[in-house]
């Protein structure tokens, strides 16, 4: 059973996962993949996350078979970061039984067939969420912490296209989209995980 899990900022998705995985007895992967890469490359975790997000913009099309092994020896961080990214999340599925967080895993695994989840909610919403889980976002306005939201999911959508055609949070991408606005999250999970158990029934 590969698992992955898309979503908005302040949505609990992160939330959503983490549960999941604890409910369906199943590794849990998301800041492994930069601990490991940061490692390797004896860099920080920060500046491996950064990195990673912005990701690369080169002068021809992508979609080179998905992969980013053909700019390996291009002069670029990115591209090897990146690069590295990929197969860490292939070792990942070759190993099974995994839920994935965030990092396009739903495009680079297509080849896997994964369930792949995408998590939204309201505006209100996320904001209590980030209000009520992340203490530095306490000092941001309303309008701020807002502006914040859409930068990251900006980042998020940019960051999806250099793998697939389709676009971030399009539901057609999806097996399953959940709508965590007004609900605590550790009500949805079990739901949600009869739900997965169900459509692997169906289709495995």
């Amino acid at each position: 059973m590969i698992i992955t899990v898309s979503r908005e900022f302040g949505s609990g998705g992160r939330e959503v996962g983490k549960r999941l995985a604890d409910k369906l007895n199943l590794t849990y992967i998301d800041r492994e993949i930069v601990t490991t890469i940061a490692n390797e490359n004896n860099m920080q975790e920060d500046v491996v996350e950064e990195t990673l997000n912005q990701g690369i913009i080169p002068q021809i099309p992508l979609h080179y078979g998905r992969s980013f092994y053909y700019y390996q020896n291009l002069p670029n961080p990115q591209s090897h970061l990146m690069s590295r990214q990929q197969s860490l999340l292939k070792e990942f599925a070759d190993r099974g039984n995994c839920i994935i967080v965030g990092r396009a895993a739903d495009v680079i695994l297509e080849d896997y067939d994964p369930f792949r989840i995408f998590v939204y909610a309201d505006l209100s919403s996320k904001l209590e969420r980030c209000r009520r889980l992340g203490p530095e976002e306490e000092a941001l306005s309303d309008h701020d912490l807002e502006r914040k939201m859409k930068r990251i999911d900006s980042d998020r959508a940019r960051y999806y296209s250099l793998y697939g055609s389709n676009a971030w949070g399009d539901k057609s991408n999806y097996d399953l989209c959940i709508n965590t606005s007004q609900f605590e999250i550790r009500d949805l999970v079990p739901i949600i995980a009869d739900y997965i158990r169900q459509w692997y029934m169906v289709h495995k």
